[in-house]
């Protein structure tokens, strides 16, 4: 994974993104304290990270918290903002 300052990143966007299409990962740091500020990573692995992610968050019960329980099948496809507004 290639690490790189944001003014590195920016002179070089165009063979950095032509990079990540390829699956490569970049690390954008600050310059000064190089510490880590982000990651550019393929847009195929962040759906298939964030898709796994949404179905392992547990929702809440609010008041039947502790008492009540439920299932959710693999299939559903809802998210808590879709549940919330409907």
């Amino acid at each position: 994974m290639e690490a790189l300052t944001y003014p590195e990143f920016s002179k070089h966007l165009t063979e950095l993104l032509k990079k990540v299409e390829l699956g490569e990962e970049i690390i954008i740091q600050h310059e000064e304290t190089r510490e880590n500020i982000a990651v550019l990573i393929p847009y195929k692995k962040y759906q298939e990270e964030h898709k796994n992610t949404l179905n392992k968050t547990d929702r809440k019960l609010g008041i039947l918290k502790k008492t009540a329980g439920y299932k959710i099948k693999k299939n559903f496809k809802i998210t808590d903002e879709e549940l919330l507004n409907s």
